[in-house]
């Protein structure tokens, strides 16, 4: 199954947005179940992009969200694709911190969590030029409208306090191109990113429909599908949305003693009884997540052998779930940032690999634009 095989997605008639945007995301869930019962058997159909925004160290948040989900992808056998985007760093910011050392931690993250180089493909926005050129074509086919009906763009404009960038306003086209360059047909997302997704594949068509590319069979471009696998929701913790900026989040490569002091000022409630009850309990309900993600446990269960035990058994119990998880993945990290040449050489190998389906690409494209001079 191809991406072609699968239902096209489109807004349903009804009445009004709500009803547009409420088939829109069946028909994704649609095409994502199909992609998913398909995987474990032709897993050779597929190549997924992903990736990280390096504005800092990755944490739970980005290991039981994502980083472990694109081990299972890349262990069934997908042609896997893990983009660093360093260029996304500037689009809503003056400069770019540590950057150069936050790539080389997210690379030893990925590596130690499971992220095979020999069959996964880790490379950088700012090295593969070919990529980048492609948002020219790419931003003759969209609307100036269109980006600022983008969520993300939107939700620039309204909360920040600074005049948007060019490069934030057309970042919604940068994710495009990310995608199209090396035609990746599945994404890992979350609903809150199906716009960006839908756009990608707005500009697929158009870009076929204007070049004279028709027939499904002599398009450019795949129409990439999103990969709608359910991601924990993970917070802070002290209860809120996790952030490295609120000081509540566990990064990857803290030792087991920064872990444990943190696990021990995390928020909890005054009932000794530990239950798990998202809704009325959030913040003893997420170190049960936690717990859960790290044993392979349900989190109710959990709550059930800790009992009366209070914040402070279900304090520890997290501490050694997360710590015992994680010993292997740090064990690995530690090699690995000891050894900045070995990760260095991956970085430059994915580069070199991205470069070259970049550079085809943009080859086609010219070609379809009659630019092959």
């Amino acid at each position: 199954m191809t991406s072609g095989d699968l239902p096209t997605s489109s807004a349903e008639s009804g009445d009004g947005l709500a009803s547009s945007v409420d088939g829109s995301l069946r028909a994704s869930l649609r095409r994502s179940e199909h992609i998913e019962a398909d995987l474990e058997i032709h897993p050779e159909r597929y190549r997924m992009l992903t990736g990280d925004r390096p504005t800092g160290k990755l944490h739970l948040g980005h290991y039981f969200g994502s980083l472990s989900n694109r081990v299972r992808l890349q262990n069934l056998g997908l042609d896997s694709w893990v983009l660093i985007a360093d260029y996304q760093v500037i689009y809503d910011r003056d400069g770019v911190g540590d950057l150069k050392a936050n790539v080389y931690s997210a690379i030893a993250d990925y590596l130690a969590a499971g992220i095979d180089p020999a069959r996964s493909t880790i490379f950088a926005h700012s090295a593969v030029a070919s990529l980048n050129q492609l948002l020219l074509p790419f931003l003759s086919l969209v609307t100036d409208s269109e980006l600022r009906r983008n969520p993300t763009v939107k939700d620039e404009l309204a909360n920040s306090d600074r005049p948007m960038s060019g490069l934030m306003l057309t970042f919604p086209v940068h994710q495009a191109a990310d995608i199209m360059f090396c035609k990746a047909n599945v994404v890992p997302v979350g609903k809150d990113q199906l716009p960006h997704l839908e756009l990608t594949r707005l500009i697929a068509k158009r870009f076929d429909e204007r070049y004279g590319r028709a027939n499904p069979d002599q398009q450019v471009f795949p129409l990439a599908d999103a990969l709608l696998s359910p991601a924990p929701n993970i917070l802070g913790l002290d209860g809120t949305k996790m952030s490295k900026s609120r000081g509540n989040v566990i990064e990857i490569g803290m030792s087991a003693e920064q872990t444990a002091k943190l696990i021990k000022k995390a928020k909890t409630d005054s009932d000794r009884h530990i239950s798990y009850d998202p809704e009325n309990r959030p913040e003893v309900s997420n170190l049960l997540l936690l717990a859960a993600l790290a044993t392979g446990g349900d989190p109710a269960r959990i709550a059930d052998e800790i009992g009366d035990g209070g914040g402070g058994g279900l304090k520890k119990l997290v501490t050694e779930a997360i710590n015992e998880h994680l010993a292997p993945v740090r064990a690995r990290r530690t090699e690995l940032m000891a050894d900045p040449g070995y990760l260095e050489q991956v970085l430059h190998a994915g580069n070199e690999k991205a470069t070259q389906v970049a550079d085809q690409t943009l080859s086609e494209v010219r070609k379809a634009m009659q630019m092959d001079y």
